[in-house]
């Protein structure tokens, strides 16, 4: 990050020496450093990750994909869930009273809790391994 500012202090220091006709030049410049350090670190990003899932893999473990476990993820299923609840319980409940009522939110409890569930539930092997 420091290269990065040290850089747009040099391009800035030199477009007030060289002027305004090489300010577009200076700029293409700056912005392909900018470009040269995202891609390095997106890359250094793309091997790391795939080197845990090579590991990963060979452990017979499966996958984590990143982010999987994060808090807006969990917290947005589970908003979702409330809201698509509500014309649930109201289906349910006109069309089949209480035991409906009670069949959708059994539903709704369900599939929050295979979800929550699903990182300690084993992955399957394939047959041919």
């Amino acid at each position: 990050m420091d290269e990065l500012k040290n850089e747009l202090d040099a391009t800035l220091h030199a477009r007030r020496e060289l002027g305004t006709e090489y300010e577009a030049a200076l700029v293409d410049s700056f912005l392909g450093k900018v470009e040269q350090g995202l891609d390095a670190t997106i890359d250094r990003q793309v091997r790391r990750r795939l080197g845990e899932r090579q590991v990963a893999t060979a452990r017979g473990e499966r996958p984590r994909t990143p982010g999987a476990e994060g808090f807006g993820e969990r917290f947005g299923f589970g908003i979702i869930s409330l809201v698509l609840a509500v014309p649930l319980s109201a289906i349910a409940v006109t069309q089949a009273d209480l035991e409906g009522l009670i069949v959708a939110w059994l539903g709704i409890v369900g599939v929050n809790a295979v979800y929550a569930l699903r990182d300690r539930i084993p992955a399957r092997r394939d047959e041919r391994d």
